[in-house]
This record gives structure tokens, sequence and C-alpha cells, in this order.
């Protein structure tokens, strides 16, 4: 069942981004700018930690 419930998420994932590119670039965009922003503080976090 998980399985099948995944693949059908990723076929709807892939219809979105074959019909409205424009919106998924900007929410890729978005998400990738948020995981580099919780890295970067961590680093931030761990080079305040050792200082």
């Amino acid at each position: 069942m998980k399985k099948a419930l995944g693949w059908i998420l990723l076929a709807l994932l892939l219809f979105y981004i074959g019909t409205n590119p424009g919106p998924a670039a900007e929410t890729a965009r978005g998400v990738g700018s948020g995981i580099a922003d919780i890295f970067r503080n961590i680093g931030v976090f761990f080079s305040e930690l050792a200082s």
C-alpha cells in the first residue's frame, strides 16, 4: 500500500511540474533556500559554540 501511494504521489508531482513549471521552480527554489538556511544556521551555532 505504501509503495503504491508513493508512486501515485510521484506521478502527481511530475504532472504538476510538467503543467506548471514556473510555480514549481519557485517552490523548489524556496525549499532549497530554506534547507540552505538550516545548514547555515547549524554551522553558525557550532562555530559560536567552539569559540
